[in-house]
């Protein structure tokens, strides 16, 4: 079994108003990792998304995407220490 890690990823670009942050939910449930996403007030979409390296991976795919209606324009991704957190929220 693999050890979990944790990423904090911020999302520029059309990000808020398209659904983003309830589509990242059903992805990060989809790929079984752990934590939170939410608007920033600078119009960008944050996350901490943590479990096993590939699960954290998948879900890191589908953000570069994003949702039909949004507009990724760049993804910024750091390493943060794993939390804990028990399933995915909006916050």
């Amino acid at each position: 079994m693999q050890s979990p890690i944790a990423r904090r990823f911020v999302v520029h670009g059309r990000v808020q108003g398209v659904g983003f942050r309830y589509r990242c939910v059903q992805a990060a449930e989809t790929a079984g990792v752990t934590g939170w996403v939410r608007n920033r007030t600078d119009g960008s979409v944050e996350a901490h998304v943590e479990g096993p390296a590939d699960a954290v991976e998948q879900v890191l795919a589908w953000v570069r995407v994003g949702p039909r209606h949004a507009r990724v324009d760049s993804v910024e991704v750091g390493e943060v220490a794993p939390a804990g957190h028990r399933g995915f929220t909006v916050r």
